[in-house]
């Protein structure tokens, strides 16, 4: 047997000819890799946080450009979604469990840890692959002396069960601790909470049964809904055409159920558009509003971008019953904006013009009529009816952002009541629930132009649950919709006889 070697003792004698003739074939240690679905969620929250991107306007660029897509899309988007919504309840647990401030860890370890954190506590993801994925991340990134730091922190994160961080992190039943159990803010929480308690509650004491169901609506991706262009096809045939099941509320909502509504014919051919349910009964409750004169069809929207709203309502007036064929003005702030608006409305009796709503005698390309008969205020608002679809946003906005745009909104609103006619009516609307913004504003600039309330659920009667007074507000937990606040008022006096509309 002389000469035989065992594996073992062949394979150590040919590494040790490899190493005395080709030092480059020496025996290396394997390349760690770095997961790109996870690089790429990575880059993105470092845009959002360090440089105010939006991340739903982000993402999916990002995603194209590098080629991912099916079960790694949807993996980056929950993913990326989730760590931007639940970023204060991350940013708890990590704090609790690193024993420092989140203000002393460097950036782009804090947004690796808060993917490791957000898989842990909220996905189905093994621990262990969540934890070696992120230190690997954080290695990568040029952060070598921290990856130990984040090795801890996650594995101490992962010995205790999701449901006890969150009670760790909010043990008590106030509102401050449902809202960090729920990824909120605490004054979003309360702004919420407010809206839905009856009127005359204690808002500092009392907690609405809603508020947790609320809350996690808010948490929940929506579904997308599209708008039948009044006029061209009916709920009914979207829905056939599309396989999408028709609204509970709007006539003209279907639901999707998969898929890219980009890719759907009906929507290619101007058929329909992508427009939440409630933004379509904002549009509808002008169009149906009880006028005090005869409608002439001159009809505004002094806020109109991105021109969803402004679409339906210069399509749904071709078969409304007035003196003469609907023509709608669109004003819009900004010019990008205003193309959008140009975009959405072609081939429509809509005409656009860029200018300051609360200024309409500054727009030179206005040809004011002597008053409107119906107006749409659907004013620039704090956002948090549409929490759902910009999962940063909570994170982003403060209680001082509202006291500016609540002046900004009554300005818009009186501007409004101003430019219609007499027995003309405005529709005010905001993707708000919060009572400075809805309500408060309703009555304010109501009271200041002696305008008359109108009951909006009684423009609106197929929806249910909905009345707040005499005002309408949505809620996703309830309605599905963004959560849409409508209120229609009626400028003072008549002039032109009843109403020829419907």
């Amino acid at each position: 047997m002389g000469g035989f070697r065992s594996r073992s003792e062949s394979a150590r004698a040919n590494r040790s000819s490899a190493k005395k003739t080709n030092p480059t074939l020496a025996p290396r240690r394997p390349a760690r890799t770095v997961d790109p679905v996870r690089e790429l969620c990575l880059d993105v929250l470092g845009e959002v946080h360090g440089q105010g991107a939006y991340g739903n306007l982000l993402l999916p660029g990002a995603l194209r450009a590098a080629s991912i897509g099916g079960r790694d899309a949807a993996f980056a988007t929950e993913l990326t979604y989730g760590c931007l919504r639940a970023t204060g309840q991350l940013d708890a647990v990590i704090e609790m469990a690193a024993g420092r401030p989140i203000g002393a860890i460097d950036p782009p370890v804090l947004d690796a840890l808060r993917l490791g954190t957000y898989q842990i506590l909220h996905t189905r993801v093994e621990p262990h692959a969540a934890v070696a994925t992120t230190v690997e991340l954080v290695r990568h990134r040029g952060f070598s002396s921290a990856a130990g730091f984040a090795n801890g922190v996650l594995r101490t994160i992962t010995r205790t069960p999701a449901q006890e961080w969150l009670r760790r992190i909010a043990p008590g039943t106030s509102i401050g601790d449902v809202a960090l159990r729920s990824a909120h803010p605490r004054w979003i929480a309360d702004a919420i909470n407010n809206a839905l308690l009856e009127p005359g509650a204690d808002t500092d004491t009392t907690i609405s049964p809603e508020l947790a169901e609320a809350l996690a609506a808010n948490n929940r991706r929506p579904a997308v809904h599209l708008a039948a262009r009044p006029g061209a096809i009916s709920q009914e045939e979207l829905a056939l055409v599309t396989g999408g099941e028709t609204g509970a509320y709007s006539p003209y909502a279907v639901y999707l159920p998969s898929g890219d509504p980009g890719d759907l014919d009906a929507i290619r051919q101007g058929l329909a558009s992508v427009q939440d349910e409630g933004s379509q009964l904002v549009a509808l409750a002008l169009c149906r509003a009880p006028l005090g004169r005869v409608d002439r069809g001159r009809w505004l929207d002094l806020c109109s971008g991105p021109g969803g709203k402004t679409a339906f309502l210069a399509a749904w007036g071709q078969g409304a019953e007035t003196s003469q064929r609907v023509r709608v003005d669109a004003i819009e702030v900004t010019r990008h904006r205003a193309d959008l608006v140009d975009k959405a409305t072609r081939g429509l009796p809509v005409r656009v013009h860029t200018g300051d709503g609360r200024d309409l005698r500054a727009i030179s390309s206005l040809d004011m009529p002597a008053g409107y008969d119906r107006v749409l205020v659907d004013a620039p608002c704090t956002g948090l009816g549409a929490l759902r679809r910009r999962p940063e946003a909570r994170w982003r906005k403060s209680p001082e952002d509202v006291a500016e745009l609540v002046a900004l909104q009554r300005e818009l609103l009186a501007a409004g009541l101003a430019a219609a006619a007499p027995g003309g009516v405005v529709v005010y609307s905001t993707c708000s629930p919060h009572l400075a913004e809805t309500q408060e504003v309703a009555h304010a600039v109501a009271r200041s132009e002696g305008a008359e309330i109108l009951d909006a659920g009684a423009i609106l009667p197929e929806v249910p649950r909905s009345a707040a007074g005499p005002f309408i507000q949505l809620w996703p937990h309830r309605h599905s919709t963004d959560a849409m606040f409508i209120a229609a008022l009626r400028k003072p006096g008549d002039s032109g006889g009843p109403e020829a509309s419907a």
